[in-house]
């Protein structure tokens, strides 16, 4: 497994173009759910992005596409939007909602709703790693139906 790690490492510093890479896997961390995420581009400005995150008695799949472009004439720093869907599942509780309101659940409850995000990532010359910061509007219509926005912070390996 190390070996196979240093190999891609080496492979991805290799092709090192500093605005532009095919994958990534990573953390992120967000209002609601800390996880892991992956994300592939289907073409050079176009993505899909998993990610799996657990919160406070529960856990959450958010699927998204988004569609990126270059921030401020910098290649490493890029901009990003897309929309997606989520599901997942919570136990009983009582939830604070981000920035509003505790919610009490007797029992668990199923999460299903629409997503957005809107972000900035920068790619660190010379290195594997990208980190973000992007607003994550949700509609949440199995336990709404209500909305918000949380902030994410994310940093992820990326292969080139």
């Amino acid at each position: 497994m190390l070996i196979s790690f240093l190999l891609v490492s080496k492979h991805s510093n290799a092709q090192s173009n500093g605005d532009s890479y095919t994958g990534a896997v990573g953390f992120k961390f967000g209002g609601y759910e800390d996880g892991i995420a992956g994300k592939y581009f289907t073409d050079k400005d176009i993505a899909i992005e998993g990610e799996l995150g657990f919160r406070q008695h529960g856990v959450v799949i958010t699927g998204l596409y988004e569609f990126y472009q270059v921030a401020f004439n910098v290649p490493e720093l890029r901009f990003y939007y897309g929309a997606g869907v989520h599901i997942g599942a919570i136990g009983s509780g009582v939830y604070q909602r981000f920035g509003g309101d505790n919610e009490v659940y007797n029992t668990g409850h199923l999460l299903l709703g629409v997503d957005g995000v809107l972000g900035l990532e920068y790619i660190i010359p010379q290195s594997p790693i990208a980190v973000s910061l992007d607003l994550n509007p949700r509609l949440e219509l199995a336990t709404g139906p209500f909305g918000d926005i949380a902030p994410a912070i994310g940093i992820k390996y990326v292969f080139k």
